[in-house]
């Protein structure tokens, strides 16, 4: 007959639960409860902050404010010589609870923003010469497009455009291919002590007698 075993002194219709797990499980908990503790102090600390520093506007419509200058981001002059308010200003509509609408100087006016980013119109001029081709992927799709420089321009205002949005673009293009297959394709030069390879800017290949 086999020795009986410690498993074999545990129903079998129990769950058991490993020690790992179980310590695991009471780490957990204890940590989930300090957490907590320590959101709802927090949450308790900024409250009284707030209640104690937090006054609620008492502005109504027409009345006279003045308003800081310390967010405004086109100041003039020394910053010592600045105004700390500028006003007063007449309340023309409350917004919610903490904002109001003023009629203010056009000069103080802010410009009006849209969420759309709106592209700037800017024509440098006519095209120069197309520089060199730069394929990008986009969509999923690989596109080629061109870095263009324009007339009476520096470098650092090429830019990039499809082949279809480049002015005289064929022309353009043609001018590019052909300066590429010059670049690359060795000229063979007979000179009186033999054949010089110009081209890459290489060293001369042979200068056996021709």
């Amino acid at each position: 007959m086999d020795p009986l075993l410690p498993v074999d002194h545990l129903k079998k219709d129990l769950l058991n639960i490993h020690p790992t797990a179980k310590n695991f499980h009471d780490m957990w908990k204890k940590d989930c409860e300090t957490a907590s503790k320590f959101i709802a102090e927090a949450k308790e600390y900024n409250k009284q902050r707030w209640d104690k520093t937090h006054m609620e506007p008492y502005f109504k419509k027409g009345d006279q404010v003045l308003v800081s200058t310390l967010s405004f981001n086109n100041p003039n002059g020394p910053k010592k010589m600045r105004d700390s308010f500028v006003g007063p200003f007449t309340i023309i509509k409350l917004i919610g609870e903490n904002a109001v609408e003023e009629d203010k100087l056009p000069s103080r006016k802010k410009n009006p923003t849209s969420p759309e980013i709106v592209e700037v119109e800017d024509s440098p001029g006519p095209v120069r010469k197309v520089i060199k081709a730069r394929k990008i992927r986009l969509n999923g799709n690989d596109q080629r497009k061109y870095f263009v420089r324009f007339k009476n321009q520096t470098a650092g205002k090429d830019k990039l455009f499809a082949e279809d949005t480049i002015a005289d673009g064929n022309l353009h293009l043609r001018r590019l291919s052909a300066s590429e297959r010059t670049e690359e394709s060795p000229i063979l030069c007979p000179m009186a002590m033999g054949l010089v390879y110009l081209g890459r800017g290489e060293f001369p290949l042979s200068f056996d007698t021709f």
